[in-house]
């Protein structure tokens, strides 16, 4: 195709959608504003009409990945309608499958080349990093039911991401060879995590299959 400086349609849009594929199956450090521009057959120059570097596209790869994260953990951490116990456990299966099926923007996202950019967007000590807010959100939720241990909330809301990134890169990175373990590892970590934030004095509600073993009252 020829390079011009027309195109049809919401060529910013294209961009974005060129580079989320491309990332999809290929490590982001090889995508260049060369590669969208031989994608779309444009001239470098309407790149950089929308984006004036290459840490301008990550800007926004990064903010529009963070979105992405957010409305698949979000909601279910938010939803009243379901034990929390069961929201915690339902969110951590989907952050691990969902890390499973975006390795390469899950390494951009929470890795540390681009963590200048994404630090510039969203900061978990402000809370306006949503999936983060919505955690602690229900961890505070947790621990005005007398649910969770009355802990400082923010450390008890970092340990949980902390569990869930670990595990989670360990499947992506091949660190260890546990794909065909991920369910089990997954509700194994769900399990020795739960044992840790739990009160003492109360017995949760849950619909988990392995529930009554878990959440049985101490002492």
């Amino acid at each position: 195709m020829k390079k011009t400086e027309y195109h049809h349609g919401n060529l910013k849009e294209e961009f974005l959608t060129i580079a989320f594929e491309f990332i999809h199956h290929n490590d982001v450090d090889k995508l260049t504003l060369k590669v969208l521009s031989d994608a779309t057959g444009t001239s470098r120059s309407a790149i950089y009409r929308h984006f004036d570097s290459k840490d301008a596209l990550m800007e926004e790869i990064i903010r529009r990945g963070f979105e992405q994260f957010d409305r698949i953990t979000s909601p279910l951490l938010l939803n009243g309608s379901i034990p929390l116990v069961d929201r915690f456990y339902q969110t951590s299966k989907t952050y691990i499958q969902w890390a499973k099926a975006n390795p390469n923007l899950y390494r951009l996202l929470f890795g540390r080349k681009y963590a200048h950019i994404r630090e510039e967007i969203l900061s978990i000590k402000e809370e306006n990093c949503d999936a983060f807010g919505a955690l602690k959100k229900a961890v505070e939720e947790g621990q005005a039911e007398g649910i969770l241990k009355q802990e400082d909330s923010l450390r008890q809301s970092v340990v949980i991401w902390a569990s869930l990134h670990g595990l989670a890169s360990l499947m992506i990175d091949g660190f260890m060879d546990v794909s065909e373990l991920s369910d089990t590892l997954t509700d194994d970590m769900f399990k020795s995590l739960l044992s840790g934030v739990i009160s003492n004095k109360v017995k949760l509600v849950s619909l988990l299959p392995f529930g009554e073993k878990v959440l049985e009252p101490k002492g």
